[in-house]
């Protein structure tokens, strides 16, 4: 039986340490690569950065809206993607934000987590801001199946902080409601001792405090982008996060991928040594 998404995490955050790797083909990192803004373009850029990372990570995300530009074809070369990345070993997150209500919610989630289908991911990051409960039917699957969601709770993006770290008539912000309620979800569907699968999204640029979000129980993996190129390094971890920080997916895109495909691999490796140099101090 396949463990569930909270324990692999867990198990490739042991293994490999903290990084995931985004893969995020970018018009001007596929020039830089040489190679062409089309839907070949993307597919070689993926299963290129998946080849450099799978033995230095135990994560990976693709950035979903990288692959929709180019249409059908794109759609195609995610597919090749993820498939790659997940044969190889890897955790994919499906970076695709996905948030609706009622049966739009529950077909999302058939597409980018029910076994088999042809977008199958590890988990998938989703908006709770048409309320928790609308994503039920994710929930639901992602349990049924061994798969993760990400939730977005507190975001680094400057216009999500009046809506995220506004008051909910109890006195929490936004962020904390989302982080209980989701929690809630996890203590009931998560075996003593274990993590949760379903996690969140907490910017690493971001003051904690500020976003009402301490302790997280039952534990459940925290993806923290904003390392890299947005600023926060592998030292800032633990004070970014304090307690938290054994939890956290540390994802970095541009800052490891504008290396260019031949020095890649060596990038990740030296990127990944830090954090795990960081964690096991």
């Amino acid at each position: 039986m396949t463990a569930r998404f909270g324990e692999r995490v867990r198990a490739a955050l042991d293994a490999h340490g903290p990084l995931c790797v985004g893969i995020d083909p970018h018009a001007a990192l596929l020039a830089a690569w040489g190679l062409s803004a089309d839907a070949a373009g993307v597919r070689e850029f993926g299963l290129r950065t998946v080849a450099a990372a799978q033995d230095h990570v135990g994560v990976v995300k693709p950035q979903v809206s990288f692959f929709e530009r180019y249409g059908s074809a794109g759609i195609a070369a995610l597919e090749d993607v993820v498939s790659a990345a997940r044969t190889a070993g890897l955790l994919v997150i499906a970076d695709a934000k996905r948030g609706d209500i009622g049966s739009t919610m529950d077909d999302y989630a058939q597409a980018w987590l029910a076994p088999g289908t042809p977008l199958e991911a590890d988990a998938l990051t989703v908006s709770p801001y048409l309320g928790v409960g609308a994503l039920g039917g994710a929930f639901a699957l992602a349990d049924e199946h061994g798969k993760g969601l990400f939730v977005l709770a507190a975001t680094s993006n400057p216009e999500a902080a009046d809506l995220q770290r506004a008051r909910t008539a109890s006195g929490e912000t936004v962020s904390a409601a989302v982080v209980a309620e989701v929690s809630a979800r996890n203590a009931t569907s998560t075996p003593a001792g274990e993590w949760g699968s379903f996690g969140f999204v907490i910017g690493a640029t971001l003051d904690l405090a500020a976003t009402g979000i301490d302790a997280i129980s039952p534990a459940a993996p925290i993806l923290a982008p904003g390392f890299g190129a947005q600023g926060a390094e592998p030292a800032d971890l633990g004070r970014r996060f304090g307690s938290l920080s054994p939890t956290v997916l540390a994802s970095e895109s541009r800052s490891i991928l504008s290396a260019g495909p031949d020095d890649l691999a060596e990038t990740i490796a030296r990127r990944a040594a830090q954090y795990r140099e960081v964690t096991r101090a």
